[in-house]
């Protein structure tokens, strides 16, 4: 099965530049050196090895480019020649086969994972995952579509372990309920979360993580057994 990856690089510098080579595969471009992302990686290893900025410049990706200018990229490798030497051996060993990945945004702030697969685009399976706990932004994102699903059951998955106790989908429905106060607050918060999650900053630490939404507002996050949650909404 012939696969690609996006690779993202980092080389550090004295002034913490980061390097993106994003290997972008593109159908009906065989023959050229980037019609094979093994293949690209082994040019930009070699060029990275023998000191050849330009060369390995002209295999970044666009946004690559427009972060770091081609001067900034010859200063950078040549004020850490090895470290980039030792990035260009590591690449020339990949450990497994390349895989190309492809990032789609979507209107709802969610993001979906495309494959390339035997030169074909595919779903990635995550997408049908609705209610993903494995990152916060993950987490918040099924909250939203469970709330407003009313979804009772999925929304206990988001409750953390502390405050579970005793409680159940009838008990959350009479909480959150149409008409409830509480759920009358849980729903402007929602909508206020759904405005600003395309533009969210997500801050983790350790098990605990903040999304900051409208004017002074905040969600709380809770990981537990590797599963985010949703701790409170300010």
């Amino acid at each position: 099965m012939a696969r690609a990856r996006l690779v993202s690089l980092t080389v550090s510098s004295m002034h913490a530049v980061a390097l993106a080579l994003a290997v972008a595969m593109a159908a009906g471009c065989a023959g050229s050196v980037q019609s094979n992302p093994r293949t690209v990686l082994r040019a930009y290893a070699e060029a990275l090895g023998d000191g050849r900025a330009d060369d390995a410049y002209a295999l970044l990706s666009d946004d690559a480019k427009r972060s770091i200018s081609p001067e900034a990229f010859r200063t950078l490798v040549k004020q850490n020649k090895a470290e980039a030497l030792e990035l260009g051996k590591s690449l020339s060993r990949p450990t497994d086969d390349p895989y190309v990945t492809a990032q789609v945004p979507l209107a709802t702030g969610e993001t979906l994972t495309m494959v390339l697969e035997d030169g074909r685009w595919r779903i990635d399976g995550a997408a049908l995952d609705f209610y993903s706990q494995a990152t916060p932004k993950q987490a918040v994102l099924g909250f939203l579509r469970a709330f407003g699903r009313r979804r009772w059951d999925v929304l206990l998955r988001y409750t953390p372990d502390a405050r579970k106790e005793g409680l159940t989908e009838e008990r959350l429905k009479a909480a959150w309920g149409e008409g409830k106060p509480e759920g009358k607050r849980i729903e402007e918060a929602v909508e206020a979360i759904r405005q600003s999650i395309a533009t969210a900053v997500f801050e983790e630490t350790g098990d605990r993580a903040t999304m900051s939404y409208g004017s002074a507002g905040v969600v709380l996050f809770l990981r537990e057994r590797g599963a985010w949650k949703i701790e409170d909404l300010r």
